[in-house]
């Protein structure tokens, strides 16, 4: 029996959440007797993959798909030759599943993938971790609750964040060929991560797509309690509280500047991970910065060493960092931004209005009030029964098997 091939395009390689579970995927599909490739681009990459690897493109190639963003306002519409490259690999390895995560990122051409994917007679799977597939520029509108992306894009709000542009506002021009690009392909079944992420494509262009939506999971082997020295390591009073906060590139987005209010809050100890260099300058003396980590294991005993996990985020459709903190028996506070809140029920945290500062505050007294030991069994339960990377990730499996057998497509 010939042996199905699954082809996975994303912009890095075991590198923040996408790379992550892209690779989870595979391995998982690898053990059940699947041939498996990766795509990706050249730029975030750490360690090999389990499938074989096709780098789609070379480090200059960014720089120069990045300025034809920052000068033109054309994301992803750059990267011809690597993306008819990448094209004629694609034929090679004739996928029967290609399944796509984050095709942004300066190192494909959307347009030509997927008029090539509209021809192609492989099924097509898109995980959709953010919403730039559904907007004129923007991956979250939902920072500023611009609605345009429904109708038509237009004077777009957001140009100087995500794929910064700088003088021209191709908002118009770029939805159209995003819609144009993305509904033409038929054998396509669309994944969002949260069930917010889901309530955003059923109204846009995206709505007649089947979708379904399969959350994102941990590793609950690696991500768990675990005794830990760190409070002596970094000579944190006993009698201190730990309020954690972890992210692979700090700005007002990911709450920052909430977290700089909250390191003057005499109360407890504000802990980091993930701070550049420059941004540990913008920090207040009393915060504890950690520079970023790709070591899971010991991101692991800082979940565990903190009292509550922390992730006021402006900016999410289904941060894995809540649910890691939950698998290592951390209760959370998080603002109510996109999909962050499901992570989160009466018992094992809590969500406040996105912005209400005091609101935070109050919620992260009345958890550090409890105690730890009132929700860490809750919560190492609920990682367990919602976020086990095996069944969720088994899920897309089964997805895949599903849309093989569907001989009306």
């Amino acid at each position: 029996m010939t042996r199905p091939k699954l082809l996975q395009i994303n912009t890095s390689l075991n590198w923040s959440a996408t790379g992550k579970i892209a690779e989870q995927i595979i391995v998982l599909a690898k053990s059940l007797g699947w041939d498996c490739y990766t795509a990706h681009g050249a730029r975030y990459v750490h360690g090999k993959s389990a499938a074989q690897d096709i780098s789609t493109d070379f480090k200059l190639n960014d720089f120069w798909d990045a300025a034809n963003t920052m000068l033109w306002g054309k994301h992803g519409l750059g990267s011809k030759y690597v993306t008819k490259k990448l094209i004629r690999t694609i034929d090679k390895v004739n996928p029967d599943i290609i399944h796509l995560h984050n095709v942004h990122g300066y190192y494909l051409n959307y347009q030509i993938l997927f008029d090539y994917l509209a021809r192609s007679r492989a099924k097509v799977v898109w995980t959709l971790h953010d919403c730039w597939a559904m907007t004129g520029h923007c991956t979250h509108f939902d920072e500023i609750g611009c609605e345009k992306w429904k109708t038509q894009c237009h004077d777009c709000p957001l140009l100087h964040t995500s794929y910064k542009t700088w003088f021209f506002d191709r908002s118009p021009s770029n939805y159209k060929r995003k819609k144009a690009a993305f509904t033409s392909v038929k054998n396509m079944t669309i994944v969002p991560v949260s069930e917010w992420l889901s309530k955003i494509v059923a109204e846009s262009f995206l709505k007649d797509y089947p979708r379904q939506v399969i959350h994102n999971g941990v590793d609950l082997s690696i991500f768990r309690y675990k005794v830990s020295e760190l409070r002596k390591k970094y000579r944190i009073e006993d009698e201190k509280k730990v309020v954690l906060g972890v992210a692979s590139a700090w700005g007002r987005g990911k709450g920052l500047e909430d977290f700089c209010r909250l390191g003057e809050i005499n109360k407890f100890q504000v802990v980091l991970v993930g701070v550049s260099e420059k941004v540990e300058r913008q920090l207040p003396s009393s915060i504890i910065a950690i520079r970023r980590t790709a070591n899971q294991q010991e991101l692991a005993e800082y979940y565990s060493m903190a009292d509550v996990f922390v992730n006021p985020t402006y900016k999410d459709s289904f941060p894995t960092v809540n649910l890691e903190a939950l698998a290592c028996g951390t209760p959370v506070v998080t603002y109510r931004t996109g999909g962050s809140p499901e992570a989160v029920d009466e018992n094992t945290g809590m969500a406040v209005e996105k912005g209400d500062f005091q609101a935070l505050v109050s919620a992260i007294e009345t958890i550090l009030q409890r105690g730890k030991d009132a929700y860490l069994e809750f919560c190492r339960k609920r990682a367990e029964q919602h976020f086990n990377k095996e069944e969720c990730f088994a899920d897309y499996i089964k997805l895949y098997e599903k849309v093989l057998s569907d001989k009306t497509k």
